[in-house]
């Protein structure tokens, strides 16, 4: 039997496996890293001076809109799934409710992204979120009688009162 020369070129199994080892080992040297960035992290956060630190020192002058506007996406989340489950239920008054509660959840992420950056068109979207913020709290008004609606309306009320200092 003659000998047979061995073919240079690696099998697609032995390609396989070698590509299987090298995201095996980037996955493990990408999980040390992290791991040892978390310990740095951690390690330099235990030797601050935390005696200097104010740690209920606002210092974003935006910081009560802030608060509104996130409290307000957050109400309007749990009024926008209310109104889903219950429409799913037969309930179609509520397909304004959860229309409003949509809007307002966009608006107020927004609003309290710009708050948070204090930029310099912060006045004018709060404008728009003003009346988005008042349609929402009539809208949820009508449907009061459900808490996840009233939450909402509340919320959205605060969020005015908020927007309404900043502008004026």
């Amino acid at each position: 039997m003659p000998h047979e020369a061995k073919c240079p070129c690696k099998s697609n199994h032995e390609k396989e496996n070698d590509m299987n080892r090298r995201e095996m080992l980037m996955g493990v040297a990408a999980a040390a890293a992290t791991i040892t960035t978390g310990r740095a992290f951690a390690e330099s956060h235990e030797h601050m001076d935390h005696t200097h630190m104010a740690h209920d020192h606002v210092s974003n002058p935006n910081q009560k809109l802030i608060d509104a506007a996130a409290d307000c996406v957050s109400k309007a989340q749990l009024c926008l799934s209310h109104c889903i489950v219950s429409m799913g239920k037969g309930e179609t008054d509520l397909a304004a409710c959860a229309n409003s509660a949509s809007q307002v959840e966009a608006t107020c992420a927004t609003l309290q992204k710009l708050a948070a950056l204090n930029s310099k068109r912060l006045a004018a979207y709060a404008k728009v979120a003003m009346d988005i913020c008042k349609d929402c709290e009539e809208e949820c008004k009508k449907t009061e009688k459900h808490p996840e609606c009233k939450a909402c309306m509340e919320a959205c009320a605060a969020c005015y009162k908020e927007c309404k200092k900043l502008v004026g």
